[in-house]
């Protein structure tokens, strides 16, 4: 938990803004319009254009979702177990190369990576399943989610997966070609095997660190993306990132938010963070300062965004009243841990968080209270066309969709 474990960041200093986020009231407030689209324990959520009818359409779980009517419509199977719904997040992503996005989705306890095949407009038209297809048994258990974002600039992103056991190696898998057999295939063939082009190629980042939180971007500022978990975070080395080993950095240890932001939120040069206590009450964002002048090491300084609710566990930055700057997107992950976290019981929220840089301060905007939480995953993209940023959230307490005005 980030309260309790302060004092193993290794922080130059601590200036905690009490009290939660500024009261002020803004004078153009950004509202939605709030539908719920299914009600489970599904957590995971996407967007994309499924039917190839150029309208964005969501992905959630057991459902996929037409953009224009919204209407639920069956994509998978997947277990319960626990209170969870046996899921941890969906990407969409081409896996077999016919120009229609598949889904690729992992889960917390099976060491499965399965894809989903877009069956095509006729079958989605009549309501059919997607084939379900295993894309990698990684062989490891205990995963929190992952992330599916482009480590070393090829185009082709990488599968990051985040563990909530600490002492686990840090896994990282490679989209590569899948090897053919008989020779290429010409064009219009009909592909072997289930028909997927690329496959996972692991590679470890380290073998002794990992923990809850993770995120993606250049940390130190040598232009190359680096991974943060729970305990710290891999620096990308300078060449040949999946021949080696990535040196980590011991800076932190923390029960964090999937994912962090990282980010120059004070514009002087340097990467800040945004993160969120997934298990207990707390928001934060750390300042990076200068580095100890003796290692080296990275330092930062805590500022405290918000602790009015609990189990910030997914965080999202995006520009949603259309000024040019980002705001930061999050919620209570409702009954994270089946109500056993602080506050587990308390009502579901969603807010989003404008950024004064003169002030360098938060302040709290309501999406909903009440009714709306998030999961492991937020949508913020233009969804229906109006060219105004809209979200979408999935987590026990309901898939919502929520267009702006």
């Amino acid at each position: 938990m980030l309260r309790s474990s302060i004092a193993c960041i290794g922080l130059t200093a601590l200036s905690l803004f009490g009290g939660g986020p500024s009261k002020a009231v803004a004078k153009d407030p950004v509202e939605f319009s709030i539908r719920m689209l299914a009600l489970d324990a599904n957590e995971g959520i996407t967007a994309g254009d499924v039917d190839g009818d150029g309208q964005t359409d969501l992905v959630a779980g057991r459902q996929w979702f037409r953009g224009g009517d919204w209407a639920a419509r069956p994509l998978r199977n997947i277990d319960d177990w626990n209170g969870y719904v046996e899921s941890n997040g969906d990407y969409l992503f081409d896996v077999n190369a016919d120009g229609l996005p598949d889904v690729v989705a992992g889960s917390f306890l099976p060491t499965e990576v399965h894809w989903y095949e877009n069956p095509g407009p006729e079958a989605l038209r009549l309501g059919k399943q997607w084939p379900k297809h295993l894309l990698k048994d990684t062989r490891k258990s205990q995963n929190e989610g992952q992330l599916f974002e482009d480590l070393d600039g090829d185009g082709r992103p990488e599968w990051i997966v985040n563990s909530w056991k600490k002492d686990c190696p840090m896994m990282v898998y490679r989209l590569v070609d899948r090897p053919t057999t008989g020779g290429e295939k010409a064009a219009g063939e009909k592909k072997s095997g289930d028909g997927a082009k690329y496959a996972l190629a692991a590679h470890a980042l380290g073998q002794t660190a990992n923990g809850h939180g993770v995120a993606v971007g250049d940390l130190n500022g040598d232009q190359r993306k680096d991974v943060l978990v729970g305990q710290g975070w891999y620096e990308q080395p300078e060449s040949d990132p999946w021949g080696q080993e990535w040196t980590f950095h011991a800076d932190w240890d923390l029960h964090s938010s999937l994912p962090m932001i990282v980010t120059d939120l004070d514009g002087d040069g340097d990467s800040d963070l945004i993160l969120g206590n997934g298990h207990d009450y707390g928001l934060y964002w750390w300042e990076q300062t200068a580095p100890d002048k003796e290692t080296g090491k990275l330092s930062f300084t805590q500022h405290e965004i918000d602790s009015s609710y609990s189990q910030p566990h997914t965080l999202a930055w995006a520009d949603l009243n259309g000024d040019g700057n980002k705001e930061l997107i999050t919620g209570k992950r409702y009954y994270a841990h089946n109500s056993k976290d602080p506050g587990g019981n308390e009502p579901p929220c969603l807010y989003y968080y404008t950024w004064d840089p003169t002030n360098k301060s938060f302040q709290r905007y309501t999406i909903d209270e009440g009714h709306v939480g998030c999961g492991l995953q937020i949508v913020a993209e233009d969804l229906n066309g109006d060219q105004k940023v809209d979200l979408a959230v999935a987590g026990k307490s309901g898939t919502y969709l929520l267009l702006a005005k």
